[in-house]
């Protein structure tokens, strides 16, 4: 095989497996918002039949051969950037994958499949006997794959490196340990300062139907194109990219209206990024975002810097207040935003403030560490989780819906993406650093509800590339740096010095 028709055959591979992507996406998205609780084990059978198509297609002897070919002596020279990025993703994913036995991993699609309906009603009636033997095979295959895969000095550093290359526990537990005594620290000033904002706002319940009609006003005015997008709803929120013209997100629907608003605005984050991604780049490995970490900044930054900002609320919130009237005639911008932006650590990550958010995560971090160590296992789960909530946040879960059960990502398998989170928010920071110098009139355009010239420079800077640029190379491009840590510690002093009147 020359280098031409091995090119031919690797464009004809990618395309394919692009398509069967989509297919089991658009599968994942119907189990999870409405398909029939009855019929999703057979969706879980068929589901695992693809996936493991997909793995034989990313492991078979010629995508071997093509990238033999293709990567022998290569230099950039010998092919165009996106050419040369595919080659690259795909060698990692086909060096990847090689390493994990075909009956291993078709064992495993299947039993995550079936693990988050298993879950949902684990959670739904607080029942963790009925989740604790799934979650544990999990946890099994999981430490089967760190030893398929390799590492230097962690098994869990195998597990980062599938979300987020380059991060090893070297590296995060001093990041993690300098965040959480600096987080702990401005915590503790802002619980002894005597200017709270207002507690009463949010519970006072809000329509859940009217949430849903404000939920699907707001979507255009962030920027998220309704032709080429849905709004669902699930348990859990989230996003998923069918092709770059069919991005779906969700939210769900509580009585605190900001559980809704906020989990679109943070959805509508990374359905921006698909959204703007080269439509060159559909049906290739570089169809999606950088990495998790860096899809998670986009979220995070529309979420906090601009979701949660007063200047964004300056122009909907009397949109919000006709639509509520009488929970919200009475209370002032100014108190709408203080109390969208209170600092109290809870029991529920996805409902937790700005600044207590990264210790629910460093939860799972140390929690996740440990199990894939074998040190300890899902029986143990619920009273260490509960330790740790203790000891990192000073709340202890009631029961354990609001505590281990309460996020689905163990129940896909995703091991080692919980520290995505927080790199994500320290990718934000960053980001929001430099965009504040690119566009000096920033904050007035929040003002005026124009957020068109923010997506569009979001779009050039980083969307466009999708996996072209590794997470490294793209925030060095983006902020002429390496990531910087006290980006998000000054924007935290900074924001909530204000919020608190600290000092003052």
């Amino acid at each position: 095989m020359n280098k031409e028709q091995a090119l031919s055959k690797f464009k004809e591979l990618e395309e394919k497996l692009s398509h069967y992507r989509s297919i089991l996406a658009l599968v994942q998205w119907d189990m999870e918002t409405g398909a029939p609780k009855q019929g999703i084990p057979y969706m879980a059978s068929a589901m695992g039949t693809l996936s493991t198509e997909v793995f034989r297609i990313t492991t078979s002897e010629e995508m071997g051969e093509c990238l033999q070919v293709l990567t022998e002596d290569t230099n950039p020279a010998d092919g165009d950037l996106r050419t040369m990025a595919s080659l690259r993703e795909a060698k990692r994913s086909y060096e990847q994958s090689k390493k994990i036995p075909e009956k291993l991993y078709s064992e495993f699609v299947v039993l995550t499949a079936n693990a988050q309906s298993i879950w949902a009603e684990a959670k739904k009636t607080d029942n963790y006997s009925l989740y604790e033997p799934t979650l544990q095979r999990i946890i099994e295959i999981n430490r089967e794959f760190t030893k398929c895969y390799g590492y230097e000095e962690h098994p869990y550093d195998a597990l980062l490196d599938l979300y987020e290359p380059g991060y090893t526990v070297r590296v995060l537990d001093p990041l993690f340990a300098n965040l959480k005594d600096r987080t702990l620290s401005l915590l503790q000033r802002i619980q002894t300062s005597p200017n709270k904002p207002r507690e009463d706002i949010f519970g006072q319940g809000f329509d859940k139907q009217k949430q849903k009609e404000f939920c699907f006003h707001l979507l255009p005015k962030l920027g998220f194109n309704l032709e080429a997008g849905v709004l669902g709803a699930s348990a859990h929120p989230f996003a998923t990219g069918i092709s770059l013209r069919d991005v779906r997100i969700t939210t769900r629907y509580i009585d605190d209206v900001r559980s809704s608003v906020l989990s679109v605005i943070h959805e509508t984050g990374h359905a921006l990024y698909e959204q703007g991604i080269d439509p060159e780049l559909e049906g290739t490995f570089l169809r999606d975002g950088a990495s998790m970490g860096i899809h998670e900044s986009q979220s995070r930054f529309l979420e906090n810097m601009v979701g949660r900002s007063k200047e964004f609320w300056s122009s909907l919130y009397p949109d919000l207040q006709r639509t509520f009237p009488s929970q919200l005639q009475q209370v002032s911008l100014e108190d709408f935003y203080r109390s969208l932006n209170i600092v109290e650590p809870s029991l529920i990550r996805t409902e937790a403030d700005e600044l207590t958010y990264n210790l629910h995560i460093m939860i799972r971090y140390e929690l996740e560490k440990a199990m894939i160590q074998g040190e300890i296992n899902a029986k143990d789960l619920p009273e260490i989780w509960n330790s740790k909530m203790k000891e990192y946040l000073g709340v202890v879960p009631p029961t354990n819906a609001e505590g281990v059960l309460q996020d689905i990502h163990w129940s896909f398998g995703e091991f080692g993406y919980f520290p995505s989170y927080t790199l994500g928010n320290l990718y934000s920071a960053q980001i929001y650093h430099v965009i504040q110098q690119k566009i000096p009139g920033f904050h007035q355009l929040l003002t005026e509800g124009n957020l068109l010239p923010i997506r569009e420079w979001l779009r050039e800077q980083i969307h466009q590339y999708g996996k072209i640029y590794t997470p490294g190379e793209l925030i060095e491009k983006v902020s002429g740096e390496k990531l910087n840590a006290d980006y998000l510690i000054q924007y935290f002093e900074e924001k909530f010095s204000k919020v608190y009147q600290l000092g003052q």
